[in-house]
């Protein structure tokens, strides 16, 4: 067997249980260790880590597998993060009361639309269903009229920084630049108390790892394969009787709730959300660390959004001034040697070993 075909099979075995043993092993390592030796303040930086992964996770499935490069995440993860923050500030207030930078920056007066997010259930919804029906729409919008490639990119970054704006331009309804925060309970529970911090951790992860697991059963699926083949051969998948719009828009939609349930989770861990957390820096950054994991695998873009995570504020914090030139370093060494992410070296190791062991046997034969 030559060595690249020992590579494919290793690969090929990877994607088929390694994942599944992957998973199991991050949900250990998050759910079990992690609580178990880190200290309250690392271990609400990780839980904003993984928020950032729960959405990795979503753009892994439309770019990795479907190949649409979504520059645009942060409206989605946006969408979710204020709807959760109005539910959160509108608690802080009290019933009847209105958020105090309404009264700050207008005249005391709380929109029609801010009400409703005083219960709980109907924000939850809101986090699943708002932006389900935007991504639709766009996605129908868009993948109906084949718009793809650089096209699409620019399309959706070009969205990230009309919203952006637009929460910037509305400081009477969202706070503009200050974004929404001071937030003192999450759902009756108290913010402050660090048990409820650590209960906030265990949600986040067993959220990611819920991801996890249902972009695994996708991708083994027969929609993992159509997405697959839509990416590789849309015509040819046209011709067999599929509409490539269709298969591309669930993906799209998949990921843009993934997304909106991160930046849910991320107001209440954060303790805010601002404009600089959902426009296209923020994308931008979402996207750099699916790359760095490996985009076409399970397992990568949710390390390298832990990664991207980490890495901003440990270098952050023993190189305040230069920590951006070695985040920009890391990732030009990785496109560079790892065009297909961290992802990569594991199987390459794994599959090397047996080479190896060929070798020998050959030489003493």
């Amino acid at each position: 067997m030559s060595g690249k075909q020992r590579t494919a099979g290793t690969a090929a075995l990877f994607r088929t249980w390694g994942g599944l043993a992957g998973i199991a092993l991050l949900a250990l390592a998050l759910l079990l260790v992690a609580p178990a030796a880190l200290s309250d303040f690392r271990l609400g930086n990780l839980g904003k880590y993984c928020c950032w992964a729960i959405a990795a996770v979503g753009i892994g499935l439309a770019w990795g597998r479907g190949g649409m490069l979504v520059l645009g995440q942060g409206v989605f993860f946006g969408l979710g993060g204020y709807a959760m923050a109005m539910h959160l500030k509108l608690s802080a207030a009290g019933p009847g009361n209105v958020p105090d930078f309404m009264a700050l920056y207008g005249d005391g007066t709380m929109p029609v639309w801010w009400e409703p997010f005083r219960s709980g259930a109907f924000t939850l919804l809101v986090i699943v269903l708002l932006p389900a029906a935007v991504a639709a729409v766009l996605g129908f919008a868009i993948f109906k009229r084949r718009v793809r490639g650089s096209y699409f990119a620019i399309l959706n970054q070009a969205l990230a920084v009309a919203f952006a704006t637009l929460l910037v331009a509305t400081i009477n309804e969202t706070g503009g630049f200050n974004g929404l925060n001071s937030f003192s309970t999450f759902f009756g529970y108290n913010l402050y108390d660090p048990v409820n911090k650590r209960m906030l951790y265990m949600i986040v992860a067993a959220l990611l790892i819920a991801c996890l697991v249902i972009v695994w059963h996708l991708n083994r699926s027969r929609f993992g394969e159509l997405l697959v083949a839509t990416r590789d051969a849309e015509e040819r998948v046209r011709f067999l009787g599929y509409d490539p719009a269709n298969i591309k828009l669930v993906a799209y939609v998949v990921a843009a709730i993934m997304a909106s349930i991160g930046g849910a989770m991320f107001a209440p861990i954060a303790g805010i959300i601002s404009p600089s957390d959902v426009g296209a820096s923020a994308s931008i950054m979402l996207i750099a660390g699916v790359a760095l994991g490996g985009r076409a695998s399970l397992l990568g873009p949710a390390l390298g959004a832990l990664a991207v995570g980490y890495g901003q504020s440990a270098l952050s914090e023993s190189f305040p001034n230069q920590w951006t030139y070695f985040q920009g370093a890391l990732f030009i060494v990785v496109i560079l040697f790892l065009p297909a992410g961290l992802a990569s070296v594991l199987p390459r190791l794994w599959a090397a070993i047996p080479q190896r062991g060929v070798a020998r046997k050959e030489g003493s034969a």
